[in-house]
């Protein structure tokens, strides 16, 4: 019985993770209210952990969810906890829906669940919204994930991670953010915000910017599933498959980023034998998407395009870096950033020579945007190095492991230095 109890607990976790977002987004739709619609839906999972186990698993588990989180909406709203007139709109809605699905519970799930989905992507990232408030709702509401398992992923308390998803949904709720898809020229401007905020996970799991671990391949999976979930509700949105392709391939390279116990492999170091060829075409295939729209100038795309030279070159003296030099031209005029022109010296330096790439990075050594930034320092010393230049070298190595906040960054940094010889001040 215990074994049995177990695996539907097991299950119960499973459908969960994939029902989470359109069962909030679909009550959503109904209450207008996002964290009402969680409450209701986190309501409905505790109701399936007490009779799942004993009744089994029901053949479509999401309707029955949905059907559940319905019948919850009503009790709670006829007992008056909500009164506002919205709410008694809504309970004719629901009661509606009810009537209607009678028969047919299995329909409760599906009905406009693409537009409902769509709407709850916007609405979690909202820009209303700090970064950090938008990117923990959207792992809670949309990746289905626990306060606990977000917090562990970022290095953030849970009671503090907890505190942010409570803030934010107090902040949609007093702001009065409409549950909906916005239109026209605003569609563009609070798309961008969704991009970034699904961008930033990815960033997170890929390269992690604190904490033991050189990558969290759990938050590179969350962000490419959200991805793929909005490359198919926006299907002509061309940024949205740039995005995509830029995720796709650099996650190809995950297993060869890591070594042996947990040593970061950098690009030119790693076995591409263990790039993941699925990945990589999934990749090139969202970049030709996006560029087949006319986004081949997007700063995702480009990133993409950016990616797709490393990933069609067999070995690393196969990279077409002229290519990528131009790619980062481009970017710099859609994008500038300092962060762009560092890893354009980075590509000068490749396809031209160390000499030229030092030189643009040291006209970057004064840019106030970089201070602190550690791969400033740790381009410049890998530089320093292919010039000759050992002893400088070690010591940016050691500037940039004082500036990051990943141990295993650090250890790599700090190896390289060592690598150097002795320090100029020993000497």
């Amino acid at each position: 019985m215990a074994v049995t109890a177990s695996a539907t607990h097991r299950a119960i976790e499973a459908v969960w993770r994939i029902e989470s977002a359109r069962l909030i987004a679909g009550l959503a739709r109904m209450v207008r209210d996002v964290g009402l619609a969680e409450e209701l839906a986190q309501d409905a999972l505790v109701t399936a952990l007490e009779r799942w186990p004993e009744s089994g698993v029901p053949d479509n588990p999401g309707a029955w969810l949905m059907a559940t989180a319905k019948n919850r909406a009503l009790d709670v709203l006829r007992r008056g906890r909500r009164v506002e007139r919205k709410h008694e709109e809504v309970r004719h809605t629901l009661e509606a829906d009810q009537e209607r699905a009678a028969p047919d519970p299995e329909a409760a799930i599906d009905e406009d669940v693409g537009d409902d989905l769509l709407r709850l992507v916007f609405t979690s990232c909202h820009p209303v919204l700090s970064n950090d408030a938008r990117v923990a709702l959207t792992l809670r509401l949309l990746g289905g994930l626990t306060t606990e398992e977000i917090a562990r992923a970022f290095l953030v308390p849970a009671p503090t991670l907890a505190a942010r998803i409570v803030r934010a949904k107090r902040t949609l709720a007093e702001a009065r953010v409409s549950f909906e898809v916005p239109r026209g020229p605003e569609l563009v401007a609070r798309l961008s915000s969704v991009l970034e905020v699904v961008y930033l996970v990815f960033n997170e799991g890929y390269a992690a910017s604190a904490g033991d671990d050189w990558m969290r391949p759990g938050l590179c999976e969350d962000a490419l599933r959200l991805g793929r979930i909005l490359a198919e509700l926006v299907p002509g949105e061309a940024e949205v498959h740039g995005l995509v392709a830029l995720m796709e391939i650099q996650a190809s390279r995950s297993a060869a980023r890591v070594g042996p116990a947990g040593r970061p492999v950098l690009l030119l170091d790693q076995d591409r034998s263990r790039w993941d060829q699925l990945l990589i075409r999934r990749g090139l295939t969202a970049l030709a998407r996006a560029e087949a729209l006319g986004g081949g100038r997007g700063p995702y795309a480009l990133q993409a395009a950016i990616a797709a030279c490393h990933a069609r070159a067999r070995t690393p003296d196969e990279t077409n870096w002229a290519r990528i030099v131009v790619l980062y031209e481009v970017l710099s005029e859609v994008e500038p950033s300092p962060v762009v022109e560092l890893n354009r010296a980075v590509a000068v330096s490749m396809a031209f020579g160390p000499a030229q790439g030092l030189a643009m990075v040291d006209e970057l050594a004064s840019d106030p945007a970089l201070e602190g930034y550690h791969l400033l320092p740790s381009v410049r010393a890998d530089l320093l190095v292919k010039v000759g230049r050992a002893g400088e070298a070690r010591t940016e190595f050691e500037r940039a492991a004082s500036l990051t906040g990943n141990v295993r960054e650090r250890e790599l940094l700090l190896r390289r230095a060592a690598a150097c010889g002795p320090s100029p001040k020993s000497g």
